[in-house]
């Protein structure tokens, strides 16, 4: 069992939550959902995966809501990888940020990020390094290639 697992609190759309979720990343499924009522007819909360990553799901009401204080990260190994989660994750009502950084539509915070990125601004070339992270500071969705072209 995993040890630590996310706990993502929705205001009645956490089945929702779950089904985009699962639709965007290849690797994932719909674990459970736990419903209530008399007829089971109300979704209080559930267990998605993805990547073999649990998280759990509360449809908790309008008290919280997600800031950019937490995100998820994301490992994108190649730009096909970075555009396609990103432009998954920006639909309906998502936002792209600066530097990797977006919120999807239920305003969940995301980093797309390839471990190239890591790799280049480690540089022992310091000078290279701050190229990568100026050209990184001018981006939004990451571009694997202008960073190694930095």
């Amino acid at each position: 069992m995993q040890k630590i697992t996310p706990f993502l609190w929705f205001d009645g759309n956490a089945e929702e939550a779950m089904n985009f979720y699962t639709s965007v990343f290849k690797n994932s499924k719909i674990v459970r959902i736990n419903r209530i009522g008399e007829n089971k007819d109300t979704v209080l909360g559930g267990t998605f995966q993805i990547e073999g990553q649990l998280f759990h799901v509360l449809n908790g009401g309008p008290q919280f809501h997600f800031t950019p204080a937490i995100s998820l990260f994301v490992n994108c190994e190649t730009q096909e990888e970075v555009d396609e989660i990103w432009e998954k994750l920006t639909a309906d009502g998502g936002e792209g940020g600066r530097c990797g950084w977006l919120k999807d539509k239920f305003g969940l915070s995301w980093q797309i990020i390839p471990p190239v990125l890591g790799e280049l601004l480690n540089s022992p070339d310091s000078e290279k390094s701050k190229r990568v992270m100026n050209a990184m500071l001018q981006m939004n969705k990451i571009d694997i290639e202008a960073l190694k072209q930095a």
